[in-house]
C-alpha cells in the first residue's frame, strides 16, 4: 500500500476501516483496507497497484444502499470520491464521488428542471447511476446522457442507449469490476422558483418519511411490475393500488403483518412496511435474517418474489442484483 500512498495527496489509505461507520445502515465489520482516490487522472495506476496486491477489491460510493457483513470484507474496498460539478447552459460533466443531494441543489439553484423530485435520496451521483434512482416519477435515466467508465483497461464513455438502464437498475451491475468516474447530465430550463418550491416539498416529505438520522437505505424492496405479476397475486390487488403499471411492495407486505415486525435491533417501521431499519444495536445478520423473513412470508401468501434493493458485500451466500 505504500506505493499507492506514493501516487498523491488525493488517494487516502486507512488500514481496518469498519465499514458501519461509512454506511448508511450502520452495519458491518472492517475492509482490511479503504481506499480513496479523489482524482479520476490516478485512477488507472492506482487500480492497477491494487490488483497487483492480490487482495480482492471492490468498488462502494456512498454507503447508502449496502449491507455489509459483520465479518467485514478481507480485502480492499474503493471510493472514487471526485465530486466536481461543471456546467454548461443545460449540461452538466458531474463526478460520481458528488453527494447527491449537492447535485441536486446544484441544478435546481440554477432553475434547471428533471431532477428536483429525486431530493433528498441519500447516497453519491455513482450509487444513483448505477441503479437507476429514481422517485416520484423521476429517474436517473431520464436525464444521464452518458457515463464515463474505467473498464480495466482504460476510460471510455457509455452512451445512455448502452447503459442498460430498467427500473432501479442498469447494465453496471453486470460490470462489477468497472468503475464510474463521471455522468453527462442534460436537464431543460425551468422556472427557478418553481423548481426550488418543488424541491423542498418533497425534501420536507421525504425527511418525514425517511429521517437524515435514521439508520436505513429507504424503501428496502423494489416494487412490483404489475404485468410480471403471477396470477395469484394480481388478483388480490385492488385497482386503486396499481399506479403507472406497478404495485408497492410495500402493499404486499403490510397484508403479510410486516409493520412493526423485529429481529434484534432491526425493525420494519410502524408507518411504513417497506422500511427496515437499525435501531442503533443491530447486526448485518440480524437485517438479513428479517429480509429473508419478509420474502418468505410475502411468498407464501401471493407466489411472488420480492426483489430488494440493496447490495450485499462480504457474503458468501448472498448475492446482489
Amino acid at each position: 500500500m505504500a506505493r499507492l500512498q506514493g501516487l498523491g495527496a488525493e488517494i487516502a489509505v486507512r488500514e481496518g476501516v469498519a465499514l458501519r461507520e461509512i454506511t448508511r445502515f450502520g452495519l458491518g465489520g472492517p475492509a482490511d483496507y479503504l481506499v480513496d482516490i479523489g482524482s479520476a487522472a490516478l485512477v488507472p495506476e492506482a487500480i492497477a497497484l491494487m490488483r497487483a496486491s492480490g487482495l480482492p477489491l471492490i468498488t462502494l460510493g456512498g454507503g447508502s444502499n449496502l449491507i455489509v457483513a459483520d465479518a467485514g470484507f478481507r480485502g480492499i474496498a474503493m471510493r472514487f470520491t471526485g465530486g466536481q460539478l461543471r456546467c454548461d447552459r443545460d449540461t452538466t460533466i458531474a463526478e460520481t464521488g458528488a453527494v447527491w443531494q449537492t447535485v441536486v441543489d446544484f441544478h435546481s439553484d440554477m432553475g434547471l428542471t428533471g431532477m428536483e423530485r429525486m431530493t433528498g435520496i441519500p447516497g453519491w451521483l455513482g450509487g444513483a447511476v448505477y441503479g437507476n434512482a429514481g422517485a416520484y416519477g423521476q429517474t436517473m435515466m431520464d436525464f444521464v446522457e452518458s457515463v464515463s467508465v474505467f473498464d480495466g483497461a482504460g476510460v471510455r464513455d457509455v452512451l445512455r442507449a448502452d447503459c442498460g438502464f430498467a427500473y432501479r437498475t442498469s447494465g453496471f451491475k453486470s460490470h462489477k469490476d468497472w468503475l464510474l468516474l463521471s455522468a453527462r447530465i442534460r436537464l431543460a430550463a425551468g422556472d427557478p422558483l418553481e423548481v426550488r418550491q418543488t424541491a423542498a416539498e418533497i425534501l420536507a416529505t421525504r425527511n418525514e418519511k425517511f429521517p437524515p438520522t435514521m439508520k436505513c437505505a429507504g424503501s428496502i424492496f423494489k416494487n412490483l411490475q404489475v404485468a410480471e405479476l403471477p396470477e395469484k397475486a394480481l388478483n388480490r390487488v385492488p385497482p386503486g393500488v396499481m399506479r403507472a403499471g406497478k404495485v408497492p411492495a410495500a402493499w404486499f407486505l403490510e397484508q403479510v403483518g410486516s409493520k412493526g415486525m423485529r429481529r434484534g435491533g432491526i425493525e420494519v417501521a410502524a408507518y411504513h412496511a417497506n422500511l427496515i431499519y437499525n435501531t442503533g444495536e443491530g447486526t448485518a445478520a440480524e437485517a438479513c435474517g428479517l429480509i429473508d423473513e419478509l420474502q418468505a412470508l410475502v411468498d407464501r401468501e401471493f407466489g411472488l418474489g420480492l426483489e430488494a434493493e440493496v447490495q450485499y458485500i462480504g457474503f458468501a451466500d448472498r448475492t446482489s442484483h
